[in-house]
């Protein structure tokens, strides 16, 4: 059997880890010939491949990004795309896929599947927002990054006397922003479940500087605030839709000063947070997942993801992974406020 992998959306630290995995394990036990695609749905698209044998995948274990490359290539923007993907596996020999991916990639590979052909998902998001899997890898990855740069940041707003506010990825959902506060002590998380009130996070701001400490504020770049408490500016949008975000940490420094006298400053840890190495979590969480992809290959369990679920991978279908987000639960930030001020 000739098996096709492509890695698709954002890079993520752990991309790398899942492709060896498959590619070890289905070439090892089942004796699986693996082709991969590259920069995403854009691969089989355009028949555009790189062979992927023991050689291809040896030492990648620790490295970041993903050797298959990545993109926003959604193929259901183009026209006659589902076909030229389908002829173009055909004519390579291709009889499955594997696609790591998020919320657009795995979408793609729900409506493939629902259109003939064989398909497995494996999870991947920094964001952690993937329904039906208990955390993907990328995550701690990303948490860990965002923790040091707080805690960091600590030191230089005691020195100067001033907030800082720390900018982290998290478009619909706020783990990322929740985690890493936490772990990093920050004195107000926002998120994009909760619109904040500015007002309270002002208070929370003086509050903290009465004690002489000075506030970091964690805040994810999709948070947004109580309706006409700001404004704030849009991007262009991508291929699946989305808004290019970024600007709140900025918005939320130019408000605190003007609001109470103090200094304010923004840092945006932007694809910082995607970048390098693996943390051990991602990396044994990743080649579980990879290796489970290709056990599900070669049961013929197409139209599934693997997925996380206490400690047990189990495979669950596609359409699962993405009919909704899976996002911070109510009690989950009420743990974080204890901490808020």
């Amino acid at each position: 059997m000739r098996v096709g992998v492509l890695t698709g959306g954002g890079d993520c630290p752990g991309l790398n880890a899942v492709i060896r995995a498959v590619v070890r394990k289905g070439n090892k036990d089942y004796g699986y010939e693996f082709v991969g695609f590259r920069d995403g749905w854009r691969g089989p698209l355009e028949g555009d491949t790189m062979p992927l044998d023991r050689a291809a995948v040896s030492g990648i274990l620790p490295r970041g990004g993903t050797i298959l490359g990545s993109s926003r290539t959604n193929l259901m923007k183009i026209d006659g795309g589902v076909e030229r993907v389908k002829d173009n596996m055909a004519g390579l020999g291709i009889d499955a896929l594997v696609a790591i991916g998020g919320e657009d990639t795995l979408g793609v590979a729900t409506q493939l599947t629902e259109r003939g052909v064989n398909v497995i998902g494996v999870p991947k998001t920094i964001d952690n927002d993937l329904n039906a899997t208990d955390y993907t890898f990328g995550f701690d990855t990303a948490v860990n990054i965002a923790t040091e740069a707080i805690d960091r940041l600590h030191t230089t707003a005691e020195s100067h006397h001033r907030a800082l506010i720390v900018e982290v990825m998290g478009r619909h959902a706020g783990w990322i922003a929740l985690h890493a506060g936490m772990a990093g002590g920050a004195n107000v998380i926002l998120i994009p479940e909760r619109p904040f009130d500015i007002h309270q996070v002002v208070a929370h701001v003086e509050s903290r500087f009465k004690t002489n400490y000075a506030p970091i504020i964690v805040v994810a770049e999709g948070a947004h605030p109580q309706e006409g408490q700001m404004e704030l500016a849009t991007g262009e949008t991508d291929s699946f839709g989305h808004v290019r975000l970024g600007g709140i940490g900025q918005r939320l420094a130019e408000e605190i000063e003007s609001r109470t006298g103090k200094e304010a400053r923004s840092v945006v840890l932007g694809h910082v947070q995607r970048g390098g190495t693996p943390s051990a979590f991602d990396r044994v969480l990743a080649t579980r997942l990879g290796v489970n992809a290709a056990e599900a290959v070669h049961a013929g369990d197409f139209g599934k993801m693997v997925a996380l679920q206490g400690t047990n991978i189990v495979r669950v279908p596609l359409a699962a992974a993405t009919e909704k987000l899976k996002t911070v639960p109510v009690e989950r930030y009420e743990e974080a406020e204890v901490f808020f001020g």
